[in-house]
């Protein structure tokens, strides 16, 4: 925004309900709304005004507005179509919609409320460039003035909860920018109606949908699976990682859970099948089954170059690289740096510590936890009976595991419902 368009910028507050003239200067009516579309490359465009006139409520073309300022709306015609007001498909309108509602600071991922919005001249007519969210701690009896200057429309995502604009929301929206585990949050805090935008945003990627299914605390992804078809689950479960997959099937009421795991793609249902048999306070329970394990005879070079096409894996699963001896069995490990700090033609049976701190899937989760604080471990492999790898523990699970649930899921009271700057 320019100097010259922030001078010329109005607050629908000091619109909202004034009189409303046409081209010789007569009253018609006030202004009870504006009506905007949102657009992929730009801020809102004022298409046109909602006027109470008598008991009811006009629309009149934003092509007809000849003059808006501070108490003066101004039409260039002398008649209006006195037809009811009918919003169409992609209409948002600024007071009814926008004003009073929640919507997401992007910036600090919160929810805030809008207490005004700034209209501003554009090349094609008006936009809304600004919202004020600072709650006013005073009365008055004239327009309303905040003492903090809007901030950028952009910087928002407001969840406006209509359904035949609900294409072109989801088409300009920003939730798919945020981290997952943002997404959830707000998920976690969001009100019905607010879920079910944010859940309809993030539906558009499959992939981005997973992850933020992963990152729910069990309550809510328990609530929300419920209202879904066991197709739609398998869905959702089968871009899930085998563990977190295995935790929400164990979630679901026990007679869903046969027929969601038989709708699930080979071979991650035979994995979670294997994890099932774990108990959750175990290390079998908390284990991921994503790994990278190469022969001790490969080379750092080899290494470095399937860490590099490992695209499926998750990067917490990568941190470490694991060496297995001829019959499969572990042999050594060296974490990501250590690999990126070697003669890559060194062979890895030369540069992997053979001296591993391991688990056994039946060993208690205190205990793992202990063991990988006390050794600073990233992550500590699971071995089976025979020494071979069946999984690893990640310091995100063992985080999880050892932080108090009520801690780590913590109500966020300083995410009000508006900011009181």
């Amino acid at each position: 925004m320019t100097t010259a368009a922030q001078t010329a910028s109005i607050s629908l507050s000091v619109l909202l309900r004034q009189p409303v003239t046409d081209s010789d200067g007569h009253r018609m009516g006030t202004l009870s709304d504006l009506i905007v579309r949102l657009r992929h490359d730009g801020y809102p465009l004022v298409t046109g005004l909602v006027v109470a006139v008598g008991g009811a409520h006009v629309f009149v073309s934003a092509a007809d507005l000849a003059a808006l300022a501070p108490g003066k709306v101004q039409l260039g015609v002398s008649t209006v179509d006195l037809r009811e007001f009918r919003r169409r498909e992609g209409e948002v309108l600024l007071s009814e919609d926008v004003l009073g509602h929640r919507l997401i600071d992007v910036s600090r991922v919160a929810f805030v409320k809008a207490y005004d919005v700034q209209l501003s001249p554009v090349l094609d007519g008006w936009a809304a460039t600004g919202l004020d969210v600072h709650r006013r701690r005073w009365l008055s009896l004239g327009p309303r003035h905040s003492a903090h200057a809007p901030r950028d429309w952009k910087d928002f995502e407001p969840l406006i909860g209509h359904a035949e604009s609900a294409q072109i929301r989801m088409a300009t929206g920003r939730i798919p920018e945020l981290k997952p585990a943002q997404i959830a949050d707000i998920i976690e805090e969001a009100t019905e109606h607010e879920q079910n935008e944010l859940l309809a945003q993030v539906h558009e990627d499959p992939e981005l949908e997973a992850d933020v299914f992963e990152e729910l605390d069990e309550d809510r992804q328990s609530e929300l699976f419920r209202d879904r078809s066991d197709d739609e689950v398998a869905e959702v479960l089968s871009r899930m990682q085998a563990d977190d997959a295995a935790d929400a099937l164990m979630d679901l009421p026990q007679e869903r859970r046969l027929p969601v795991l038989d709708l699930l793609p080979e071979p991650q249902r035979s994995v979670i099948h294997r994890l099932l048999g774990y108990h959750d306070l175990t290390a079998g329970g908390l284990m991921g089954t994503e790994f990278l394990a190469l022969p001790a005879t490969a080379t750092v070079a080899d290494a470095l170059t399937a860490v590099r096409g490992a695209h499926l894996l998750q990067p917490q699963a990568l941190t470490m690289i694991y060496t297995l001896a001829t019959d499969g069995t572990l042999a050594g490990a060296l974490s990501l740096v250590q690999a990126v700090q070697a003669d890559a033609a060194s062979v890895l049976a030369e540069v992997a510590d053979d001296d591993v701190v391991v688990a056994k899937a039946t060993d208690d989760v205190v205990d793992v936890t202990t063991r990988m604080a006390d050794f600073n471990l990233l992550a500590m492999p699971v071995l089976s009976e025979d020494h071979r790898i069946i999984g690893v523990i990640t310091v995100d699970d063992a985080l999880e595991a050892a932080i108090p649930e009520d801690w780590s899921r913590r109500e966020s009271n300083h995410r009000d419902t508006g900011s009181e700057g």
